[in-house]
């Protein structure tokens, strides 16, 4: 997977940019608030997904414009993709993200999901070890949404399942025939719910060695690393659980079990992380799950995913620093960084970002 070109237009403090990142590494270097992250996150785009900083679509569009553009080329499995994705607003006819790939429309941008893949690690993602659960579903969902395009319909359809039998919860004992509509959502659930269950289940086993290896190197050996995945319901299947929890879920008046209320546990040497891990720990525990997430896109698709490190160097000690410069070798990176300095012993390319421009001089 390689990105060979980026334009921008009226996105946030965009007024139009366009860059060619390297074969490998690519340093956009800038103070802040210049529209480094900006760029990042218009690559990110390119992958179809929401914004990686949980940016509504209308906080993407420059102040004053009526719609947003990013465009890339790229190679995508061999092939020359020219993605566009356009941001519209609310005045616009039809708002939200849609794309185009060679000329194709989808009326959504998640559509697309698939035809470019990126693995972005931003000083947010450290919230994966000790935030909440929804965080650590987020990142399984993307990874699990660009590597198989069919996980995202089926997401929606559980999610819009959940959406419509929290709706009767609330109101069970005023709807006729609440009892035999339940019935009906929980058969539904059950089936979408197990199918989203098993494939986060195959996705974290496929992760487990990698992150395993990544965690042993960073650590020098000294630590380990494993993750356990913690499904809503046990081998008696999602359906008995649902059944067994409905008196609980209409007391609470929301559906208190499924894929929606799952989670996975980060354990190092033995004990929980999100409760035990210092600052150097979580960094590289959430290290060891963005390499190991790359390295997973690659052996499903063939392809090594291009890595987006916005700002992440500075926050990790010099023997991370070195560890992550290596792995960024033989595959294209995009990074961005207020210090050019921190790459002076890479061969990677420096670009400058100032008021959302972008030079090859300071």
């Amino acid at each position: 997977m390689k990105l060979h070109s980026l334009c921008v237009e009226n996105y946030r403090n965009i007024r139009a940019a366009e860059f060619t990142p390297g074969e490998e590494l690519t340093v956009l270097c800038g103070e802040n608030g210049q529209g480094k992250t900006n760029l990042l996150e218009a690559v990110w785009l390119l992958t179809g997904s929401k914004s990686f900083r949980n940016a509504k679509d209308a906080q993407l569009i420059q102040v004053g414009e009526a719609f947003a553009v990013v465009q890339g080329s790229a190679e995508c499995g061999g092939l020359e993709k020219e993605i566009r994705i356009t941001v519209a607003g609310e005045s616009c006819e039809k708002k939200g993200r849609r794309a185009r790939v060679n000329g194709v429309e989808y009326a959504r941008a998640a559509s697309i999901a698939g035809t470019f893949t990126a693995v972005v690690f931003d000083p947010g993602h450290l919230s994966l070890v000790k935030g909440s659960p929804d965080g650590r579903r987020r990142f399984l969902d993307a990874a699990l949404c660009q590597l198989y395009p069919g996980y995202l319909s089926l997401l929606r359809k559980y999610t819009r399942l959940v959406t419509q039998k929290n709706a009767l919860l609330k109101n069970y004992y005023a709807t006729f025939g609440g009892a035999e509509l339940l019935d009906i959502f929980d058969e539904k659930l059950s089936e979408a719910g197990q199918q989203v269950s098993e494939k986060r289940r195959a996705y974290l086993e496929l992760l487990a060695p990698l992150v395993r290896e990544n965690y042993r190197d960073i650590s020098q050996g000294r630590e380990e690393m494993e993750i356990c995945y913690l499904p809503s319901y046990d081998s008696r299947g999602l359906a008995c659980k649902l059944k067994e929890t409905r008196s609980r879920d209409i007391a609470a008046g929301f559906c208190t079990a499924g894929p929606h209320r799952e989670d996975f546990d980060i354990i190092l040497s033995g004990k929980q992380a999100k409760l035990f891990a210092s600052q150097g720990q979580q960094r590289s525990a959430v290290l060891s799950l963005k390499l190991a997430e790359a390295a997973a896109a690659q052996s499903i698709t063939g392809q090594h995913p291009v890595m987006l490190l916005d700002d992440v160097l500075s926050e990790l000690d010099d023997m991370r620093q070195s560890y992550l410069l290596s792995r960024m070798e033989q595959r294209q990176t995009i990074v961005t960084a207020c210090d050019a300095g921190l790459f002076c012993k890479t061969d990677g390319k420096v670009l400058y970002v100032k008021q959302g421009t972008v030079s090859q001089t300071p």
